[in-house]
Formats: C-alpha cells, sequence, structure tokens
C-alpha cells in the first residue's frame, strides 16, 4: 500500500515537473486574459473595418454580406434538396418540413466521395461530378421529374449581390479547382446539370456552411444569431443591422453576414503571437500568407502544429532522448483526432500507442509532456475562437442597446464535438471575456444541410410572398397616365359644381364663401375667432395693426369637444361652443366689448351670403342632430342669446381652406389657393365672377370652396378604389359619401392600413398568421404613427417598438412590410391630392389666358406638415401633371383662425366702404 502511494507521489511529481517544462517551453502560446481581450478589441476593429465601403476592400475580414435576412420563425414549410460541399465529402439531402399538429422535418441523406484529382483539377470536372451526384440522388429518390427548390452550402468565402449568387473569392480547406475563383458557382452548376438535360433543379439560395448552422440551430431555437463552424477550417456568421452594412443598400431589418475570420491576421494584426511553428505551417501550406488565424485554430492545422513542436523538442533532445524517425518527419502523420484522443481519459496510454507507431519508444515522461503540447495548442484554439466570439457577441449587445444580451450560438465541425475538453474550455472562456452576455451553444445535430434547405424555405416563401404583397399594393400605384385622369376627371367635376344646370347633381360642390377679396395690408383693429374642425375648438383674439410695420397679435385657448356633443343634439353642441367663448372672454377680461366675430367652420355649407352658412352635411365624426339644413351662424347667435352674457358681431363664416387661403395671402399675395391635408381634405381658390353661375355679377373673383373631399361619390373613381377602400368606407359613419378624402385624408389612411394588414395576416404573410384583438380595433392605426414608420430617420427596431407599443408583436421582416404598406397607402395619397391641385391652378392659368401661371397655395394640416414624405411627393404630382404652372406651396404657420380673424377684417373694411358710399 505505501508502495503504491509513493508511486502515485513519485508520478504527481513527475508530471507536475514535465508539465512545468513544457509550459515554460510554449510560454508564447499562453495567453493572460489581458492579452486576450486585446485580440478581441482587434478583432472587434476588423469587423468595423469589413463592414465600411471605405475600409472594406482593404479589410482582412472581409464581412460579406449573405441576403439572408430572417433565420426561421416557424412557418416554413415545403420539399427541398440541400447540397452541402466544403469537405473532403459531398452530402446531400431531400428536406421534408411539414405543418400538421406541429412543424415536422424529415431528412435523408446521402454521401458522394469528391476524390482528390477533383478538388484539385479543372471547375468544369468538380461541377459535374456534383450534378452526377445530384443526379444520382435524384434517380435514387424517385424525383427526377420534380423540379424541387435547391439550397447549396458552399463552404468558401463568396461575394454575394443577391441570395441565389455566389462569386467564389478564393479556394481554402485543400480545395484547388482552377477556373472558378472569380465565377457565379450557381451559374456554373447550373451550366454543369443542364449539361446533363436529364433533370431540372431550382437553385434558390447559395450559402456558406456557418449560415446553415445558424438557420439549422435557428429552426429549434428563434434566439439563434450567430453560427460557428470550429472543424477542418473555422468560420462566424451572425446577424447585423442593416443600417451598418455598408455594402448592401437599404437600412431596414438584419441581415447575415458572413465573416470569413479565418482571414484575421492576414494583415499582420496577430504578429506578436504568432509562434515560428505557426510560421512554419504557413510556409507548408498550399496558400501561404493567408488564412492565418484559421491555420492558428482549426482542426485542418492542429495536429500538424502538435508534430512541428514534437520534431523540434526531440531536435533539442527535449523528449525521446533525442530520437526523431522518418514518420515523425513526415507531414500529416500526427493528426488533430490523435489530439483528441491523447486529452482523453485515457489519454497517457493512447499518447503511448500513438506515438509508437510513429516509431518513437516513448518513456512516461515523453507521454506525460505529449498530453500536455496537445493540451496547450487546442487550449490556445479554444481561447483565440473566444475573443473573436466575445467581439461579436459585444457587437450584438451594442446593436440592440440593451444592458444584458441573451442569445443563442449555433455550433458545428469536427474539432468542437469531437474534443474532450474544447467546448468546456470555449464556454468557460467566451464567459469570462464577455461577462454581460448570456449564451446558450446549441450544438447543430444535422450540420448545414437542413440549414441551407430552410434558407430555401425562407427564400422561396419569401418570392411568394414578395411577389404577393407587391400584387396587393400595386392596387395603390397609380401610374402617369391614371393621375392624369383623375385630374381631367376632377376638372370635369368642378364644371359640373359651377354650373347652375348641374350644380344639385355634382359631387365637388363648389360652394360660393362671399370672399371677393384677399388681404391688402390696411385691415387694422381687434377680432374674435373660432375654429371649429375636429375634435378641438380654439377661441381666438387677433389684433391686426396696419401700417408701415403690419403686426399680427393672437391670444388662443383650445376647448375639447366630448364626443358625445360631437353625436349629441344641434343645441347641445353650440351651447357648448357659446360655454367656451364666454369662458376665453372672462380669461381675456373682454366680456362687455362688442367684437366682430369671424367662425371658422370646416364642414361643407351652401352660402349665401358672407355671414350666412347653411350646412349641407355634417363630415370627420361629427353627428349632432338638427343641424344639417340649417344656418350655423343662425344656430350660433341663438346659442349667444340663450346664454344671455355677451354679444358678439358674427361678420363672417368661412371654411377651414379659406381661412388658410386668407393667412398665407395677407403674407404673399401672390396666394389664392388654400388646401387642407389634414384629419380632412378640401381646397379653395379664386374663381373668375363670370365662372359662378350660382352667384349674380360677371365682374371680379370670389372664393370658392371646393368641397373636393366629395368627389368620387358618384362612382367615377371606383376604377381606382380598391377593396380595403371600400372596406372603410362600408364601415364609417357616412357611408358612400366622402370617397376621395377618404382616400387621400388623414382621418382614414391609417384605417386602411390596418385593413391591408389584416388581410396579409390572414394570407400568413404578417404576425405570424395571427390577428390579435388590437389589429381587429378600429382606429388603432392613427396616422401620427404611419408618420412616425416612414420616417427615414426610424431604425426598424424603433419601427417594431411602435408596433409592439399597438399591442402589435412584430418581427424585423413584418416591421419592413408594415413600413412598406404604410408608404403605399400615403403616397396613393399624396397624388391623388396633388391631382386634384393640378386640376385647380391648370384651371385658374386657362380662366386668365396664361401660357404659364405662376401661382402660390397656402397649405395647412397635420398630414402635409407632419408626414416625412407626404409633401414631396404631392408637389412633384403637381408639378408633373400641370407643367405649365409655377406652384409654390406656403406652410400657414398660424392654422385657419388667423385667417377667420382677416376676412372678418376684410368683411368690416368692404362694409364700411359700402356705407359710406
Amino acid at each position: 500500500m505505501i508502495a503504491a502511494q509513493l508511486l502515485a507521489y513519485y508520478f504527481t511529481e513527475l508530471k507536475d515537473d514535465q508539465v512545468k517544462k513544457i509550459d515554460k517551453y510554449l510560454y508564447s502560446m499562453r495567453f493572460s486574459d489581458e492579452t486576450l481581450r486585446d485580440i478581441m478589441a482587434r478583432f472587434r476593429r476588423e469587423l468595423e473595418n469589413g463592414l465600411g465601403r471605405d475600409t472594406n476592400p482593404t479589410a482582412t475580414v472581409k464581412m460579406l454580406p449573405t441576403f439572408v435576412r430572417s433565420i426561421p420563425d416557424g412557418s416554413e414549410k415545403g420539399d427541398f434538396i440541400a447540397l452541402d460541399l466544403g469537405g473532403s465529402n459531398f452530402r446531400i439531402l431531400r428536406v421534408k418540413v411539414s405543418h400538421e399538429k406541429k412543424q415536422t422535418v424529415q431528412m435523408e441523406s446521402q454521401i458522394y466521395e469528391t476524390p482528390e484529382d477533383i478538388i484539385h483539377g479543372s471547375g468544369t470536372r468538380l461541377f459535374d461530378h456534383v450534378a452526377e451526384c445530384l443526379g444520382d440522388f435524384m434517380e435514387k429518390q424517385n424525383i427526377k421529374d420534380k423540379k424541387l427548390p435547391v439550397g447549396f452550402t458552399f463552404s468558401f468565402p463568396c461575394a454575394q449581390s443577391k441570395l441565389d449568387e455566389g462569386i467564389l473569392l478564393t479556394w481554402t480547406k485543400r480545395f484547388k479547382a482552377s477556373g472558378v475563383e472569380g465565377m457565379d458557382v450557381v451559374k456554373l452548376l447550373n451550366k454543369a446539370i443542364k449539361k446533363r438535360g436529364d433533370y431540372d433543379a431550382d437553385i434558390m439560395a447559395v450559402v456558406n456552411d456557418t449560415v446553415g448552422t445558424m438557420m439549422t440551430c435557428g429552426f429549434d431555437d428563434q434566439r439563434c444569431e450567430v453560427g460557428i463552424i470550429i472543424g477542418t477550417g473555422t468560420n462566424a456568421c451572425y446577424m447585423e443591422e442593416m443600417r451598418h452594412i455598408d455594402l448592401v443598400e437599404g437600412d431596414e431589418g438584419r441581415m447575415c453576414i458572413n465573416t470569413e475570420w479565418g482571414a484575421f491576421g492576414d494583415d499582420g494584426m496577430l504578429e506578436d503571437i504568432r509562434t515560428e511553428f505557426d510560421r512554419e505551417i504557413d510556409r507548408g501550406s498550399l496558400n501561404p500568407g493567408k488564412q492565418l488565424f484559421e491555420k492558428m485554430v482549426s482542426g485542418m492545422y492542429m495536429g500538424e502544429l502538435v508534430r512541428l513542436i514534437l520534431v523540434k523538442m526531440a531536435k533539442e533532445g527535449l523528449l525521446f532522448e533525442g530520437r526523431i524517425t522518418p514518420e515523425l518527419l513526415t507531414k500529416g502523420k500526427f493528426e488533430t483526432k490523435h489530439v483528441s484522443a491523447i486529452e482523453n481519459k485515457e489519454g497517457l496510454s493512447k499518447a503511448k500507442e500513438i506515438l509508437t507507431r510513429l516509431g518513437v519508444e516513448p518513456s512516461a515522461d515523453d507521454c506525460i509532456a505529449v498530453q500536455h503540447v496537445c493540451a496547450i495548442v487546442s487550449f490556445r484554439s479554444a481561447n483565440l475562437i473566444a475573443t473573436t466570439l466575445g467581439a461579436i457577441l459585444t457587437r450584438l449587445k451594442d446593436n440592440k442597446n440593451v444592458p444584458r444580451l441573451r442569445t443563442t450560438v449555433g455550433i458545428d465541425g469536427s474539432l468542437y464535438k469531437m474534443h474532450p475538453q474544447y467546448s468546456r474550455r470555449l464556454h468557460k472562456t467566451v464567459r469570462r471575456l464577455v461577462p454581460e452576455c448570456d449564451v446558450r451553444f446549441l450544438l447543430s445535430e444535422s450540420g448545414s444541410g437542413k440549414g441551407a434547405a430552410m434558407v430555401t424555405a425562407w427564400a422561396a416563401r419569401l418570392a411568394d410572398q414578395t411577389r404577393q404583397i407587391a400584387e396587393t399594393l400595386a392596387e395603390f400605384r397609380l401610374t402617369q397616365e391614371q393621375l392624369l385622369e383623375v385630374k381631367k376627371r376632377m376638372r370635369t367635376e368642378i364644371e359640373n359644381g359651377l354650373s347652375k344646370k348641374s350644380q344639385d347633381t355634382a359631387t365637388v360642390k363648389m360652394l360660393p364663401t362671399y370672399v371677393r377679396s384677399t388681404p391688402d395690408g390696411t385691415e387694422n383693429g381687434d377680432f374674435l375667432a373660432l375654429d371649429l374642425g375636429g375634435t378641438n375648438f380654439r377661441v381666438l383674439l387677433v389684433k391686426i395693426r396696419s401700417g408701415k410695420r403690419r403686426t399680427v397679435e393672437m391670444h388662443n385657448k383650445i376647448y375639447a369637444i366630448p364626443i358625445e356633443v360631437m353625436q349629441g343634439t344641434g343645441e347641445e353642441l353650440f351651447d357648448h361652443i357659446v360655454a367656451c367663448i364666454s369662458d376665453f372672454l372672462d380669461y381675456m377680461g373682454m366680456k362687455n366689448a362688442r367684437l366682430p366675430l369671424g367662425f371658422t367652420f370646416s364642414f361643407p355649407c351652401r352660402q349665401t351670403s358672407l355671414d350666412a352658412g347653411i350646412l349641407v352635411t355634417w363630415t370627420k365624426g361629427f353627428k349632432a342632430t338638427d343641424c344639417e339644413g340649417e344656418d350655423v351662424v343662425s344656430l350660433l347667435r341663438e346659442g349667444i342669446k340663450r346664454r344671455e352674457e355677451f354679444d358678439l358681431d358674427v361678420v363672417a363664416i368661412v371654411n377651414d381652406t379659406v381661412g388658410t387661403m386668407m393667412t398665407c395671402a395677407y403674407e404673399e399675395p401672390s396666394c389664392e389657393v388654400g388646401l387642407i391635408a389634414g384629419t380632412g381634405s378640401n381646397a379653395c381658390y379664386m374663381e373668375e365672377m363670370r365662372n359662378i353661375e350660382t352667384v349674380d355679377g360677371d365682374e371680379g373673383r370670389m372664393c370658392v370652396n371646393m368641397e373636393w373631399g366629395a368627389f368620387g361619390d358618384n362612382g367615377c373613381l371606383d376604377d381606382i378604389r380598391t377593396e380595403y377602400d371600400r372596406a372603410v368606407d362600408d364601415l364609417s359613419l357616412n357611408a358612400g359619401k366622402q370617397r376621395y378624402e377618404k382616400m387621400c385624408s388623414g382621418m382614414y389612411l391609417g384605417e386602411i392600413v390596418r385593413n391591408i394588414l389584416i388581410d396579409l395576416t390572414k394570407r400568413g404573410f404578417l404576425f405570424r398568421g395571427q390577428i390579435s384583438e388590437t389589429l381587429k380595433t378600429r382606429g388603432i392605426f392613427e396616422t401620427k404613427f404611419l408618420s412616425q414608420i416612414e420616417s427615414d430617420r426610424l431604425a426598424l427596431l424603433q419601427v417594431r417598438a411602435i408596433l409592439q407599443h399597438l399591442g402589435l408583436d412584430s418581427t424585423c421582416d413584418d416591421s419592413i412590410i408594415v413600413k412598406e404598406v404604410c408608404g403605399a397607402v400615403s403616397r396613393r395619397a399624396a397624388q391623388l391630392c396633388g391631382a386634384g391641385m393640378a386640376a385647380v391652378v391648370d384651371k385658374i392659368r386657362e380662366n386668365r389666358g396664361l401660357d404659364h401661371l405662376d401661382i402660390t397655395v397656402g397649405v395647412d394640416g397635420t398630414l402635409y406638415k407632419l408626414h416625412p414624405h407626404f409633401s414631396r411627393i404631392m408637389h412633384q404630382t403637381v408639378k408633373e401633371l400641370a407643367p405649365k404652372c409655377n406652384v409654390t406651396f406656403l406652410l400657414s404657420e398660424d392654422g385657419s383662425g388667423k385667417g377667420a380673424a382677416l376676412i372678418t377684417a376684410v368683411g368690416c373694411r368692404l362694409r364700411e366702404q359700402e356705407q359710406k358710399s
């Protein structure tokens, strides 16, 4: 017993002594955490260089875009073929993804050899071989008559400009087939298939094995956003934000980047940590000076590294009593599988067995030393991989702007899987280097073939989805011819509204406003203005001063109009308005002054004078009873009388468009058109009196309130209305009315978008096919959300945040589609509005017999002001449809309340002039 203990003690001492000796000898292969963090920082810089447009050409880490924009979401299905070419064997799989009770994957595969003479021969021979193997596989599967989608895992650095293209940059991993570098491997394979002529295949995607691994693992865990291969070669990919990928247009969503990290250090970045053994490996390789990081860490070179160390130590008399055998001197005799075997539980006996086969007669000391050399070389590999992975994880964390990152890394490769200690060492070092990242390492059980099938399923689904979404949104894309036709029809409706004969049946009512003049600068005095047109009601005191320094001073207060008042009785509505005026006069201390008042009333009214307006119909959600067909000025005066607190001189009732025109005309005399593009949509303009048959007199001009929102109520726009427009109209408070307004105003655009989103969700293109209660809720999509979603400054994560705020659990892909839908709907709205405006300005030009017209349009409304693209698209449309008009758009900064005061001032001025005469 004592003898056994003494022997064990002696052996431990011996082992410790040998370990220390090896540690000292291979000191340069052991790194402190400080060094590892420094290498991690260097790789982070290389990542950024590879992503930058200017720095990419000289970057060693190429950061190749893969055009894979999404990990599996569980909706994939179909029958696919996957090819996997990247090592000494070539694998073909048939992958069936089905949805019954749950998603299931069935795989059948066959392995074909790729002989040395083929991988070192011509490219034509290589791809003929691949095509021959594929033909054999399809025959065995009895599917030669089918054209199945094919995913091609091609594990070499490729530049891609689309998913089904791969330009080979350089061969790696012993491959050297001539005439392939710089060529599209998909075209070469298609050519080889076509040459055979006995089957057809639809190659939809070419992916790297790292991408295949990420997609395979992403099928099981949707948090997976990194893929790593640690086998014969090594590489990684991860999901990068599009806004950081300079090499690809667009900044929406994410795209998988194939880092090609094997070339890290090719620019000398790792010279301080490369050893003499690394340099010797490189000199003897097929590609000297390239893939230097890969040569330090991957399975292809690990056994050879150990062999070179053993040879040198033997030469120096530190091993095998200085004996060197021809086997030990033979390249490739010490393989990576031997490293794994020697580091196993029975490692010392394995070491003796392997070394004996190499012709040396190892002592116990020698076996311990060789085992420790293997441990140092494999540990260095795990540590270096941990630094590069750590850099990717910190980048993901920074991209997401989160304090802690929770993610999954999909991983594959013989070294990671077969080496007994490798995975544990890698995980431990990663957790030490990036403690703020919670990482799950998920082993890819079925290689990268299943992932290639997943990418193909995604590509097939995306192609079908893109086509169907494009077909849906095509109805909203109006051609130049269609827009010219809308302009022509608007002109016809304008003429109908102005004509006495057709005015009663006209949809565009062309209501005379009795505003005969824009401000001339002599207006002076204190005026009260009311502004009613939405859920809020404004009361304003406007002090206008004429003279050399014209000034307009305004005081105002906003009051809410509750829904029960909007939809109650007329008496309740006007009592509420008068109560608000009373409060405002108290607030201003002006209860006793009898001020002239202008009333901006943004609903269709038929006027018989400046101070009389009969309400034609309520719009914008108002439904107060006993008002339609009544003079709203009389209703206001009766409300004031009922209150018996104050008296006012109601001089003018005006529409908000007219108020807007007058506000802008005060600043710019050439302003003769008013436009509102907000909750509602309407326009007014100065028409020649001779053309207004519904008012006596031919002299001068009068402002006409078009009430163009009703354009199309006679069916003249039915050919461009979509099923979504009809659905919104059918469920509105005034079905069949204001159809043009419902296609281009802020009140309805969100509803059109919501209806499209419901349809796309039903068809499985959005929100995983789940229609949430939120999405069923009318009015959930306010126009302000459209404006936010379409903002160019908003990253997709922020769009997702908006959708999640609305209770819509969306992916980045969903966000891209939602943004596209919003863009199509708002673009059409701006174009329709522009077509209407083009009809107006061309009419004014023709009225005046001009070849060219310079004119200003005063504009107001939230859609015009807040939407990021509406105004630009509308301006462009007017320019294209009315090329003989130079139209300037002037934003009304003070709303239509100031305009009401100015109209009142003009009215008072004209009244005084009449009294004097």
